[in-house]
């Protein structure tokens, strides 16, 4: 197309350029508490400008001009915090409009084939660059608030460990006198009712405050780590646990070698976990349920490592859930604190191991991996 076509295209925008602005600036959408509603108008006018320049110079380095100024217009509206939808309503708004002008234009239909087409390429790329640079803003203040929301919830969590620890440890001591009487009234009065299920519930409360305890250290200050069999810790797991499973008349079936496996760290902690997911598969498991049941099996890795099977039939934990229960404060129980799961992972892991789970539609496995003493 001849050089000549083009000027008698410019000198039409040229000429009309304050009519087009003026029925383009009717149309848009303006929100009285954008703080760059004046820019909106400014900006308009530096696209009309350039819209006439790729009709001047058939669009030579405009793309750059473009980027520069979808850059500029693109951070307005990420400090403006306002729908990027009436930015692109606007953008198009001034494309009908001068479309409409352009048709005016006597011209071939080659000639207008061609008009359109740069007219066109002129808007899209104008916003491609305004909205992906507008994206990239947002998705880096998500990301910042992100951080800042993790950052908040972990000087949280560490509060909330200062605090139970020296607020918990009030509990623990009068728990420790009346566990000590208990035994005392056992000695002199052994045919006493309710006193094993006193003492029992006692264990369990003593339990419980043990997972707020673990929130705020991750080694247990002037403890050392000790030798014991993992079979036996089993057995007194399920000893400990007896009158839960005899109320919920599960069937409990053990898959664990004769040979011992010998593991080394903090018992008590192990043990915790062991009741913890134990007692939280009783739980699931209604005295309704048919066959409610629990299989505990031992096996040994290659890599000479125990793992754990706690499997139960009770029902499927959703797909979306199998990762977030071991996050801290989550729980789908009533009086549930959502510490439970988060503690034993944070244990298994301390002694160099794993804690996973996997759930179907007829058993839910938890399966926890530790280091074997050579």
């Amino acid at each position: 197309m001849h050089a000549g076509t083009y000027e008698k295209l410019v000198a039409f925008f040229a000429k009309r350029k304050n009519e087009i602005l003026h029925e383009w600036a009717d149309k848009i959408r303006i929100t009285n508490n954008d703080p760059f509603k004046e820019s909106v108008l400014i900006n308009g006018e530096v696209m009309y400008l350039l819209l006439m320049r790729i009709f001047s110079d058939e669009g030579k380095e405009l793309d750059n001009i473009l980027r520069e100024l979808a850059l500029t217009v693109a951070k307005q509206r990420v400090k403006a915090n306002i729908n990027i939808g009436d930015f692109v309503f606007n953008v198009n708004i001034g494309r009908e409009v001068t479309q409409k002008y352009l048709f005016q234009i006597e011209s071939t239909e080659a000639e207008m084939r061609t008009y359109i087409q740069q007219m066109n390429y002129c808007f899209d790329q104008f916003l491609y660059y305004a909205v992906s640079f507008y994206s990239e803003n947002q998705n880096q203040i998500i990301k910042e608030k992100n951080q800042f929301i993790d950052s908040t919830h972990k000087d949280r969590l560490t509060l909330l460990g200062q605090m139970t620890s020296s607020f918990i440890h009030e509990f623990r001591n009068p728990l420790t006198s009346i566990q000590g009487f208990i035994q005392l009234l056992k000695s002199d009065y052994p045919n006493m009712k309710y006193l094993e299920i006193i003492s029992n519930e006692i264990e369990q409360l003593n339990f419980r405050i043990s997972q707020f305890l673990l929130l705020s250290k991750k080694e247990i200050i002037g403890k050392d780590k000790t030798k014991f069999s993992l079979n036996l810790l089993i057995e007194e797991v399920l000893n400990f646990l007896y009158p839960s499973i005899l109320d919920s008349k599960v069937k409990i079936i053990k898959e664990i070698q004769k040979d011992d496996v010998i593991l080394i760290g903090y018992k008590d902690e192990i043990r915790q976990v062991l009741i913890n997911i134990i007692f939280n598969a009783i739980d699931v498991l209604s005295p309704e349920r048919l066959n409610p049941t629990i299989i505990i099996s031992l096996g040994i890795t290659d890599m000479n490592q125990v793992q754990i099977h706690i499997a139960n039939n009770g029902p499927e934990i959703p797909s979306n859930l199998v990762n977030t229960i071991f996050e801290p404060f989550f729980t789908t129980k009533t009086l549930g604190t959502g510490l439970g799961l988060f503690v034993c992972r944070e244990i298994i892991e301390k002694h160099r191991g794993s804690l996973s789970c996997i759930s179907g539609e007829n058993q839910t496995i938890f399966s926890i991996i530790l280091p074997i003493e050579r």
